[in-house]
């Protein structure tokens, strides 16, 4: 056998090497974000955290993440994907190491924002390698695997920070993060090949300037609505200062000789109809998500390593069903089998509307595998239409798209279920306390979360006044009974967005790629340009 022979056999061989360390890589981001919901609760009992608070641990992150996602891809395109990768998983690491060291809620709320910069540059630096690195006919396959890794990441991050909680302190949920990134750092350094955009295209800093702080508005709206009011003037002015700075934004990369965002690429219906779908999916996970941690927890009573154990089951179907999607689709096309998962999650979600106060785990469990078989058939086949209909030289810009959808949708769905269950939960509340002798303080903390006021009852349970066995029941029975109620309309909404999301799917996404899709990507494939090291150069086996 020849050297360039060796070269190639070496390179395709390689290949599921570096998807095994860009699923690490991505293991982390998603491993942080579910160990943060097990630990809520500890957290709000550790540092007394409002719900503004709660959100705000989980959104500043997704602030800074989304808002730089554009950036941060466009970069790795033109500078290195390897290199963006790296200078990511530094930043989450020092992130990491400071959230373990906080003492109030804003700090955390500060670093996790801070932890944000390194997301934005590892995942779309993962998901453009794997575009890059594969060949169509695998990169279904590879895409499956990599989202699978976040079903087991969702396994795995209860479990851990479940354990971590209860056998040590809090900020050990971080702590887990740094020999994740150690490990990422020394494998990417002898096995990712650096890719990058062939042509070297300029760098884009207004279209930079305008995504970053456009997105940056809208989420900040979407975010703080729920507590100042969707209706309250600064609500207002943020979403004004969005759609205006992003309308500025698709009207600059029109124009502009070297845009960071090819604002063509939306024509192209796999394109766009999967970006939705997507969009719409993450909507409906993230909001009926935070409910759920907090269901099982504070209503149902388990601890948080008991929660964790009982989401094996979801996180199970994500794992199994991710990678196994890629031959779905084979058989059935994309557009069926996007709508037909997004079809899935709805009716999981709106059988979640049958839980109570008083459920059993198998009355949960076999909801929540419904709603988890439809997001791993939706998700890898989604992700694969929205890159597969992109230059590979644009691979991390466009995979910067699918994240932004990701997170934009996230956001909001915290945002709005989390409103709707504040609306419903906050009233009842308080009409419940109105005439108990209780301090104002103590009143505030129990119409503020669930959490406070079970911490309320359980101070009031322990008073020597008549009755207080009483009045704490009352207190704990009516927040668990009003938290419920508010799960109910939580996830009704959270289904009507998915659902939204199946006919889009349904409507507009095609079944097959684009033959132009299909040549252009394999036509820069064999040419393999973006890659410096010639024998990590991606070749067919």
């Amino acid at each position: 056998m020849g050297m360039t022979e060796q070269l190639r056999d070496q390179a395709a061989r390689r290949r599921w090497w570096i998807l095994g360390v860009l699923c690490f890589s991505l293991l982390v981001i998603v491993l942080d974000n579910t160990i943060l919901n097990v630990a809520i609760p500890t957290i709000v009992r550790h540092l007394h955290a409002s719900n503004s608070q709660l959100q705000w641990m989980v959104d500043s992150y997704t602030l800074v993440f989304a808002g730089l996602l554009l950036t941060a891809g466009s970069l790795g395109d033109r500078f290195g994907r390897r290199g963006a990768l790296q200078v990511g998983l530094v930043i989450f690491g020092l992130g990491s190491l400071a959230s373990a060291m906080v003492s109030t809620s804003n700090q955390l709320i500060a670093t996790r924002a801070f932890m944000g910069i390194g997301g934005a540059f590892i995942m779309p630096a993962t998901l453009s390698i794997i575009t890059n690195v594969f060949p169509a006919h695998e990169r279904g396959k590879a895409i499956g695997l990599w989202a699978g890794t976040a079903g087991i990441a969702v396994a795995l991050g209860p479990l851990a920070g479940g354990f971590l909680v209860e056998h040590f302190y809090w900020g050990s949920i971080f702590m887990v993060n740094l020999p994740i990134v150690a490990i990422g750092l020394v494998a990417g350094v002898f096995l990712i090949p650096t890719s990058k955009d062939p042509s070297a295209p300029p760098l884009d800093p207004i279209g930079a300037l305008l995504s970053i702080t456009g997105l940056t508005a809208l989420l900040y709206g979407i975010i703080e609505a729920p507590q100042d009011g969707w209706t309250d003037a600064t609500i207002l002015v943020a979403f004004v200062v969005a759609v205006a700075l992003l309308a500025a934004f698709g009207v600059w990369e029109r124009v502009t000789d070297h845009p960071m965002l090819d604002i063509r690429f939306f024509k192209n219906p796999r394109f766009t109809a999967a970006s939705s779908g997507i969009m719409l999916m993450f909507f409906a996970m993230f909001g009926s998500m935070f409910l759920l941690t907090q269901y099982l927890q504070f209503v149902i009573g388990y601890t948080p390593l008991q929660a964790g154990i009982r989401l094996l089951p979801f996180a199970a179907v994500m794992m199994v069903t991710s990678p196994m999607s890629a031959k779905v689709v084979e058989r059935f096309g994309t557009k069926l089998v996007v709508a037909g998962g997004l079809a899935l999650v709805t009716l999981g979600l709106v059988l979640q509307a049958g839980l109570t106060a008083t459920s059993s785990y198998a009355d949960i469990v076999w909801r929540m595998m419904v709603m988890a078989l439809g997001m791993g058939l939706t998700m890898a086949p989604a992700t694969e239409s929205i890159m597969g209909s992109l230059p590979l030289a644009k691979a991390g810009v466009g995979s910067a798209v699918n994240d932004t959808t990701r997170q934009v949708g996230g956001a909001l769905g915290v945002a709005v279920i989390g409103s709707v269950l504040s609306s419903g939960y906050g009233p009842k509340i308080a009409d419940a306390l109105a005439n108990r002798p209780l301090p104002r303080a103590a009143k505030g903390a129990a119409r503020s979360s669930l959490g406070g006021a079970l911490q309320v009852a359980s101070r009031v349970r322990g008073l020597r006044i008549p009755g207080a066995d009483a009045i704490a029941g009352t207190i704990a029975g009516t927040a668990k009974s009003a938290f419920v109620d508010g799960l109910h309309a939580g996830v009704v909404v959270a289904a009507g967005a998915a659902l939204v999301g199946a006919v889009v799917a349904l409507a507009w996404l095609p079944a097959r790629a684009r033959a132009q899709d299909v040549a252009e990507q394999d036509a820069a494939y064999a040419d393999a340009r973006g890659f410096e090291d010639p024998a990590l150069r991606p070749v067919e086996a």
